[in-house]
């Protein structure tokens, strides 16, 4: 390469630069977005309210403790089998993620989040084990594509060139680079099913007996002692689950949920399957092939519910970005053993504990009786629990060398957060936070389900209207507008984080 005058003094890029410009560009995104959202605040002194809430938390009561231990197994039955089936259907998508085709589908099943799977089956299967399965094995199947690919991509080639060239894909990967990406992928389902628990919980608020279902009904029925109680049992069982699913325990537990399942209430008739597939999911005009009454109806629905519902859903999403950042610079020197010890150290893991283990929905929910419908209550939620999720992430990540020699010199305190530890872990939460842009953006269109007017609102809309093609054409919708986002958030990733984007990809999503 020749080096001319310019180039010598053009100067080097700063990562620090790169750092701040991507920085200052989320925080002006998220304030332009601020007045075109809906954030007003329908109940003026929501304190009353609000303490019913806490003297509910403090005093959880449940009468019935079989209709909750039902839940609580049903909740697990759902997360476990859909996590034990989609483990090795995603696996084998990953050997083969160099397909197009197949890494096209993959994004595409894993952009539409699991109620909205949900209410799909539903129409099909009813409320029902299926439909609770079905809907979170898709998705899933999809995102275990996607990680396992990028997780095997990572290892060295070398043991491979030890086997038969003519030797097919699938073996080759199998006898060299499945083995050395097994600890890591491990650890992913290990995460992975927690997500899957919380799942399992919010299909409740589409009717599913989980304990999502039973948490809803406390709430809106105002018995905050009762829904308090499952809220802390789900917490315990979130919290608790390196202790009661050790590998030695996944066949018993397995064939356990296998026997809670409920059995289906109607069975399904495979002609209206058919007739719901073929035609329900299409509008007349599009089967008819009236290309000219199809372009109206396309038209109404995008400038009546999915524009709307997009800008709502994109304003939200830039919003609870920006405040999921501030929350994780204020949360994450709470739990790191590099800032404080002892109590705090305590108090601030369990803060995040329960951030990132309830579900977007319950605190979207909790915070609609405080604050009205709007979107406000979507922003909290999901700064919330993407906020104490990535604090936990950067705490675990800046006590893994926290043994190492220290200069004497080192400031201590404010300074040292504000001089070392900051800096050093910044990279990575933004990484992180990058990659939750995507999953963030999928948790604000499905706050419409509550009434918040994001695309989940119409969609629920449209099916509460049977009018299923509007519902089936407005999640297409979505999952194309996740996609895309997910696209922008790779390539900014990859600018500005090049050192960390890959290994952040492999943490969560």
């Amino acid at each position: 390469m020749t080096l001319t005058l310019p180039t010598l003094l053009r100067p080097a890029r700063s990562t620090a630069l790169a750092l701040v410009q991507v920085t200052l560009i989320l925080i002006a995104v998220a304030l332009i977005c601020i007045p075109f959202a809906d954030l007003q605040l329908h109940q003026v002194d929501p304190w009353h309210e609000l303490g019913l809430i806490g003297y509910g938390l403090i005093t959880p009561h449940w009468s019935d403790v079989t209709v909750l231990v039902e839940a609580v197994g049903l909740t697990v039955a759902f997360a476990l089998l859909a996590v034990t089936i989609a483990v090795p259907l995603g696996l084998l998508m990953a050997v083969y993620f160099h397909w197009r085709w197949l890494r096209m589908l993959a994004a595409a099943i894993r952009s539409v989040h699991e109620l909205f799977w949900g209410l799909l089956f539903m129409q099909l299967f009813g409320l029902s084990a299926t439909t609770g399965l079905l809907a979170i094995l898709i998705p899933y199947c999809g995102v275990f594509a996607k990680v396992f690919a990028e997780i095997i991509e990572q290892q060295p080639p070398q043991p491979g060139a030890t086997l038969d060239p003519a030797s097919s894909r699938l073996l080759r990967y199998a006898y060299s680079l499945i083995p050395q990406a097994l600890p890591s992928m491990l650890h992913y389902v290990r995460y992975r099913f927690e997500c899957a628990l919380r799942s399992s919980a919010i299909l409740g608020f589409i009717g599913l007996p989980t304990l999502g279902f039973h948490l809803e009904t406390a709430f809106k029925q105002g018995q905050y002692s009762e829904a308090a109680a499952v809220l802390w049992l789900f917490l315990l069982m979130i919290a608790s689950v390196r202790y009661w699913l050790k590998p030695v325990l996944i066949l018993p537990w397995l064939l356990v949920s296998i026997w809670l399942l409920p059995a289906n209430p109607v069975p399904v008739s495979l002609d209206l399957a058919w007739q719901f597939v073929s035609v329900d999911l299409w509008p007349s005009s599009l089967r008819s092939g009236d290309w000219a009454g199809f372009g109206s109806w396309l038209w109404r629905l995008l400038s009546e519910q999915a524009i709307p519902g997009i800008l709502e859903t994109l304003y939200l999403t830039q919003m609870a970005l920006a405040l999921t950042a501030l929350i994780i610079l204020l949360l994450w020197p709470l739990a790191s053993r590099r800032l404080v010890s002892g109590p705090a150290w305590t108090g601030g893991r369990f803060i995040l504990l329960v951030l990132r283990s309830t579900p977007e929905m319950v605190m979207a929910f909790v915070f609609l009786l405080l604050f009205g419908p709007s979107g406000l209550p979507a922003v909290l939620a999901l700064a919330l629990h993407n906020g104490g999720l990535i604090s936990f992430l950067i705490a675990n990540g800046s006590e893994i060398d926290r043994h190492q020699q220290q200069r004497p010199d080192d400031p201590q305190g404010l300074l040292r957060l504000a001089y070392l530890e900051n800096p050093r872990q910044y990279p990575a939460m933004l990484a992180l936070l990058f990659y939750r842009w995507e999953v963030i953006l999928r948790e604000s269109a499905m706050m419409g389900i509550l009434g918040i007017a994001t695309l989940g609102f119409y969609i629920d809309s449209a099916f509460s209207e049977i009018r299923f093609d509007r519902a089936f054409f407005l999640i297409i919708i979505t999952a194309l507008l996740n996609i895309g986002v997910d696209a922008i958030a790779r390539r900014l990733r990859q600018r500005y984080l090049p050192q960390t984007s890959r290994s952040s990809d492999n943490e969560l999503t």
